[in-house]
């Protein structure tokens, strides 16, 4: 259990997302107008959906998250370990699909989240921690950088699907 930051986060608990919370992952995305991904909460979609979890959740590098209180699903993350050369063959750990309950925000479930992902990280001695958020989530930025976040890089992608 995590101790909220304040009442209205009181017994929220932290814990790998289990294969029933599915659903209400997928709809904490499918309600995010910015992130773009297209995702759907209409049941032609459920299969997809479980088909990712599953290979999350076989992923021995691979960690998916929910935030939860008083039995809802109001909060998402996934970490990944990612192992390398660079950094004398250290570990970076990547957290990324944050996502709160839209009617949760600002109560400081992100960054119990957040917090929560960096203690993995450090107990999986990891040489560093990074995420990427959407460049035109610029409260979202400012959220990274006060949690301890710097920006340091400029991402880019390439949609194949």
């Amino acid at each position: 259990m995590v101790t909220g930051i304040d009442a209205g986060t009181e017994g929220l608990l932290i814990r790998i997302a289990e294969r029933r919370d599915v659903e209400a992952i997928v709809a904490l995305f499918a309600a995010d107008a910015v992130g773009g991904h297209g995702d759907t909460t209409d049941p032609d979609a459920a299969e997809a959906y479980l088909a990712a979890f599953e290979r999350i959740s076989d992923s021995p590098n691979d960690t998916l998250y929910v935030a939860e209180l008083d039995g809802a699903v109001v909060g998402t993350f996934q970490t990944t370990l990612i192992p390398g050369i660079p950094g004398r063959g250290g570990t970076s750990f990547q957290i990324e699909a944050v996502q709160t309950r839209k009617d949760m925000r600002g109560r400081g479930i992100g960054a119990l989240m957040i917090n929560h992902a960096i203690e993995a990280a450090k107990t999986a001695d990891t040489r560093l921690v990074q995420l990427m958020s959407n460049a035109v989530r610029e409260r979202a930025h400012g959220f990274y950088e006060r949690l301890g976040f710097a920006k340091s890089h400029v991402g880019f992608k390439m949609k194949l699907k």
